[in-house]
Parts: C-alpha cells; sequence; structure tokens
C-alpha cells in the first residue's frame, strides 16, 4: 500500500492475515452490528419463504464483499434459521481478498454451505442474469468509489435478476449505515482531520437509495439505531476499531484525540467511562418480480 492510496486501495490492503488483530479487535465492538441485523426482522420466515418460492432445489445466495463471514454467523446465533424449513443454502462468496473468501468459509455452519468463489469487486462480477435466488450485502459497499456505485448496484440487482420477466423469485437485501452513523460521520472528520480534506468519503445509504431510485428499482426500507460501545479503560481495542473504521493503522488513538477535527468528535464518544459510538442504518430489501419486500 502506497501513502497515497485512496479508501478502496486501503480497505483492501487491511483484509489480509497481517491485518488480523485490527480485525478481531475491530469485530469485539462491531459484532453487534451483525446481531442488530439478524434481530431486526424474521429471517427464518424470510428464508423459509425464499424456499418455497424455488420449490425442493437448494437457494443460490451471493455474499458481496463478504469479508469474515459475520453475518451469516449472526442469523445462524441469533435468529434460528440453523432451525428453518430450508434445504442446504449454496453460499456463494464475493470479494476482493482471498483471505476474506477463507475466514467467510471457516465462518459457514448449517445452513449455509461453501459454493462458488468470485476473487473480484462488485462493479466487476460477470454471471448470468439471475444467477443467484438471494444477493446481499451487509455494511460492505461503503469504500465504492462514488463513480461505481451505480454500476455495482447495477450488478447486485442484475445478478438476482431484477427486471427479468422471466424471474419470479430473485431477493436482494442491502444494510448499510447513513450519513448521521458512527462510521461516515469518523471517517469524514478524518479526511478533514488528517487527510486535508482530500479523499474518498464513505458511500452512505442515501446516496445507495438514490442511485436505486435513478435506476428505476423499487424497494422498502427499514431502519435501525444502536451503539457499538466498550469500557473507556479497553483503550487498546478502541485503538484498533477506530483504526479498523479508518482502514489507517498509522494513526493512534492518541493522535486521533489530539487532533483539532476528529478530537472534539470523539470526546462526545466518552460518557461515565465508557466509549459508545452511535449508529444509524438503513436495511434495504429488493424483490426481482415484484420490487417489494416478501415478508
Amino acid at each position: 500500500m502506497t501513502k497515497t492510496a485512496d479508501t478502496f486501495e486501503r480497505s483492501c490492503d487491511h483484509w489480509s492475515e497481517s491485518g488480523r488483530q485490527e480485525m478481531e479487535d475491530f469485530y469485539a465492538l462491531a459484532s453487534v452490528d451483525y446481531r442488530h441485523l439478524a434481530e431486526a426482522i424474521n429471517w427464518k420466515s424470510w428464508l423459509e419463504t425464499r424456499q418455497k418460492e424455488v420449490g425442493s432445489r437448494s437457494l443460490r445466495l451471493l455474499d458481496i464483499a463478504c469479508g469474515s463471514g459475520k453475518f451469516p454467523t449472526a442469523l445462524v446465533s441469533h435468529a434460528n434459521v440453523s432451525g428453518s424449513e430450508i434445504n442446504p443454502v449454496d453460499y456463494a462468496l464475493l470479494d476482493p481478498s482471498k483471505f476474506s473468501i477463507s475466514e467467510a468459509q471457516q465462518a459457514l455452519a448449517s445452513p449455509f454451505r461453501a459454493g462458488a468463489e468470485y476473487q473480484t469487486t462488485l462493479q466487476n462480477l460477470e454471471c448470468p442474469p439471475g444467477s443467484f435466488d438471494i444477493v446481499w450485502a451487509t455494511h460492505v459497499l461503503y469504500a465504492i468509489p462514488k463513480k461505481e456505485l451505480e454500476k455495482a448496484l447495477e450488478r447486485f440487482v442484475y445478478a438476482m435478476g431484477y427486471g427479468d420477466a422471466a424471474n419470479i423469485h430473485g431477493a436482494g437485501f442491502i444494510a448499510h449505515a447513513n450519513s448521521q452513523s458512527h462510521y461516515l460521520q469518523f471517517y469524514r472528520h478524518y479526511l478533514n482531520g488528517f487527510k486535508g480534506g482530500t479523499g474518498e468519503p464513505y458511500a452512505s445509504s442515501e446516496q445507495i437509495l438514490s442511485t436505486l431510485t435513478q435506476m428505476g428499482v423499487i424497494f422498502e426500507t427499514k431502519e435501525i439505531n444502536y451503539s457499538n460501545g466498550l469500557p473507556q479503560t479497553n483503550e487498546r481495542q478502541v485503538e484498533r476499531y477506530l483504526q479498523r473504521c479508518l482502514f489507517d493503522d498509522t494513526v493512534s488513538l492518541k493522535e486521533m484525540l489530539t487532533n483539532h477535527v476528529t478530537g472534539p468528535y470523539l470526546e462526545k464518544c466518552r460518557k461515565n467511562g465508557t466509549w459508545k459510538f452511535a449508529q444509524h442504518v438503513t436495511m434495504i430489501f429488493v424483490n426481482a418480480s415484484t420490487g417489494l419486500v416478501v415478508r
């Protein structure tokens, strides 16, 4: 990674074996993101509905930017999907990082079964239209450059068969923080405080919704709000969590706190001996045949 690397390049660099400790400390706080997603709707019923739509064959699912497999893990742990009336799910993994694909494969548990691998970006995904019954992207589209967001979303709906009259069962799900969420606010402060205001900001859920609307895609949304947190004494974990939020492990917590832009923001996140980072997440549902959520 070079010093001139921007958001996307730096994010890819951190999904590697060398970034494992930082990743694990990040998830000490960020695993709650996936628990809240898992508890937000009845995923057991949602998956069973998808199964009924395709009949006796296995569901074909594509996990965009699969990371380390935290979302399917949360569904098994918190949504009782392992007890659902569905066949083993053919779970395809897409990620630019081979490390991430390997991590996600190891994390999969019933009813999810590792399937095809796509070591690529969503923008460059090549597959026949409607290849998958389910396509989901959970907290992963932040680093897509603004100029490539529409292309990425086009590939997303293409893979699930949106707009194909012959496809009656494709379903898509995106979970993404909005502009007021910690992830996006802190990253903007970082760019202003450490990069002189240059660099690609994280994409927001507002941008995703606007782009989908411009594309003519019909969707439904659900908003969830919560906080990530740890005691203030867990300084090293908090530092690595914040570094991972920025994909920059060269900036220490001390430097973040003394910076004229990130410092005041972080001080507001420390109260009564606890770190709390407020998250505001949009859950976006798309159905290939009608554009409406099948609940």
